[in-house]
């Protein structure tokens, strides 16, 4: 789902990533972005309108209207989200959905509108309305969001409705595996193999049309050799009857992309970060919630220094920023809780899913370093501590998004990043993922777009101090 280069370079990125998948023998399977941006509250670097998804629909390489992610539109009949699903049920292909918490008949509802996937569940009765209404259910294990514990009973109990998926993944944990991890657990928890391996090799072939071989006579050689059906270690892998990995490593040529993006890049101000209190009112606070990329929303007294509220790193509530990406812009402020830094400040141009710069930090000196490190980098992530004087980027030249070096070489950048974080007090299991979530505005409860902080639950803009 090319959504995230969407947003950034709008239908040139999609037919950059198109182009790109050409250079490889893997065989890419994309949709044509449905939501881009994902809403009119934050500022994206393009749009993709109906007649740019039709125009990717007629695509033969694009397999799917790829998810829908303004839930609230499609249950108040908005006619562009309803035009976009109708480009994709007239072609023939189907709709992916994006439908957190949804529930009872408003699952039903959006599900009618003819949306055929969801992969935000997070509780298995909310994943039994939407398979009751129809809706199959792909089961999501990623760095931040862990929905597989909650939900693989379903692998059992729906077959052929349940599939498997990753969503957002670090390259460093994509080095230890990706489905094929997710079918081993699947089994270790009492789900027949084969049930696990429906999931994961057979309803999405059929419920994308995909091009891949089943194993049938005249079938393209596409298959995986693994070590046993408990394990799921993956031997070697061939593609249309070539072997192209081999003990864990790729046996294709590395190749260097060329480099596409959209940065303005203007550097901040200490002094730009500043909040003024406003006595007798409550901060209203993002509470990230591990494992989870939905939040709550906290009303906590302010910490204020000289008429500014500050970050309280002994309750840990710190400051957060969006900073407008594709030009000049005051930055917004809001503040998050579980964070737990101590010291320091994390930056990112991966930030779902407009892709401005999001950071979260102690003082505002490192938090406008560590914006300022991944503006210089035209994209990437930042880790700064003036105090320890550490600096750590991890550029992300394609976009701002992707790295042009090996999984290898981006895992262990990034492992440096993730460890230093966590040496100045982060206890989440994936920080940077964790973050890149804190600006999508379709997931509730509380999130922070470069135009002020956001509800998503009345999908409008609230006050931060209230």
């Amino acid at each position: 789902d090319p959504h995230e280069i969407g947003n950034v370079l709008g239908v040139e990125g999609v037919q950059y990533m198109l182009a790109n998948a050409a250079h490889s023998p893997l065989k890419f399977n994309f949709g044509a972005p449905s939501c881009v941006p994902a809403t009119v509250f934050e500022t994206a670097g393009a749009s993709i309108s109906v007649a740019e998804v039709e125009q990717l629909l007629d695509d033969p390489r694009i397999r799917y209207l790829s998810e829908m992610m303004n839930f609230p539109g499609v249950l108040a009949g908005d006619t562009e989200c309803l035009a976009k699903i109708a480009a994709a049920q007239q072609r023939g292909k189907p709709v992916d959905g994006h439908a957190p918490g949804l529930r009872g008949d408003d699952a039903a509802a959006y599900i009618a509108a003819g949306i055929t996937t969801d992969h935000e569940c997070f509780t298995k009765a909310e994943a039994l309305d939407k398979l009751a209404a129809g809706c199959k259910i792909s089961i999501r294990e990623g760095s931040a969001a862990r929905n597989f514990d909650a939900l693989v009973t379903l692998l059992g109990e729906h077959p052929g409705m349940v599939m498997l998926c990753s969503d957002d993944k670090h390259p460093d944990e994509l080095l230890a595996g990706h489905i094929n991890l997710l079918v081993r657990r699947a089994v270790a928890a009492g789900i027949d193999a084969f049930d696990a391996l429906r999931a994961a090799c057979l309803v999405p072939i059929d419920h994308y049309s995909l091009d891949v071989g089943r194993l049938r006579v005249g079938d393209p050689a596409d298959f995986i050799e693994v070590d046993s059906l408990t394990e799921f270690q993956v031997r070697r892998t061939w593609i249309a009857g070539n072997l192209v990995a081999e003990a864990g490593a790729t046996l294709l040529p590395q190749s260097t992309p060329t480099e596409v993006n959209q940065f303005v890049s203007t550097h901040v101000k200490p002094e730009d970060l500043r909040v003024d209190d406003q006595p007798g009112r409550k901060l209203q606070v993002i509470e990230a919630l591990d494992g989870q990329l939905i939040t709550n929303r906290v009303a906590v007294a302010p910490l204020v220094d000289e008429g500014a509220v500050i970050s309280d790193v002994a309750s840990d509530v710190l400051k957060m920023v969006v900073v407008n990406r594709y030009r000049a812009a005051p930055p917004a402020m809001a503040f998050v809780k579980n964070f737990g830094l101590h010291t320091g400040a994390m930056a990112s141009s991966v930030a779902h899913d407009s892709h401005n710069v999001i950071a979260v930090g102690v003082t505002d000196d490192d938090l406008a370093a560590a914006i300022n490190a991944v503006m210089d980098a035209n994209g990437g992530l930042s880790a700064v501590d003036h105090r320890g004087g550490d600096r750590w980027v991890l550029p992300l030249p394609v976009a701002g998004l992707m790295a042009t070096g090996s999984c290898q070489e981006v895992g262990h950048a990034y492992q440096e990043l993730d460890a230093a974080v966590k040496s100045w007090g982060s206890t989440l299991r994936a920080p940077y993922m964790t973050l890149s979530f804190m600006a999508l505005l379709v997931i509730p409860a509380l999130k922070l777009s470069d135009q002020g902080l956001f509800d998503g639950a009345t999908f409008e803009f609230t006050p931060l101090l209230a």
